[in-house]
């Protein structure tokens, strides 16, 4: 891993644009059990709001798929969802909506393990001044084992290691 820390307020990557439709929002209702009228009673959505909305939560899964579509990890072994701060959610994502992710570097923590970043992530919808959501990322990115030709795992990211850097960040947290 590189230093990357001079990259520290630069945006790291802009994802093509990705189509929430109806048959995502029905399948993501049936996965969660979350049912209610305004996400899959198209109707009835029609009728009082314009049509239906994607869950929340739908657009944050997403970002899986989008940070990986914005911009290329090159010299960790893999990396880890680390959390999300500050998440809030901004405006409603209409069901045929084009929504895409921007992603700038806002700070790098050297741990053991390889490298914990945070990233302002926004969710943007094509056409509207309000973006979907917006929320301070943080990814684990691992290393590569020291010792590729033994038999230890392919990532130095040992969960002893991984659990002490979770104490670590809870002890920085408390000091604030």
């Amino acid at each position: 891993m590189g230093d990357i820390s001079r990259h520290i307020g630069v945006e790291l990557g802009i994802s093509p644009w990705f189509t929430i439709d109806q048959d995502r929002i029905n399948a993501f209702a049936d996965a969660t059990d979350d049912h209610q009228w305004l996400h899959v009673d198209v109707e009835r959505a029609e009728r009082e709001r314009g049509g239906t909305i994607a869950h929340g939560y739908l657009t944050l899964s997403l970002l899986a798929p989008l940070v990986a579509a914005a911009w290329q990890a090159e010299g960790i072994s893999h990396s880890l969802n680390y959390g999300i701060d500050r998440l809030r959610f901004v405006a409603p994502v209409p069901a045929g909506a084009h929504i895409r992710c921007r992603e700038t570097l806002l700070s790098v923590d050297r741990r053991e393990t390889g490298q914990l970043r945070r990233r302002a992530t926004t969710v943007e919808i094509d056409g509207s001044e309000q973006p979907a959501l917006v929320a301070e990322s943080l990814m684990l990115w691992c290393r590569p084992s020291p010792h590729p030709d033994r038999s230890m795992p392919r990532c130095y990211c040992h969960p002893m290691s991984i659990l002490l850097d979770v104490i670590h960040s809870v002890r920085e947290t408390i000091a604030r």
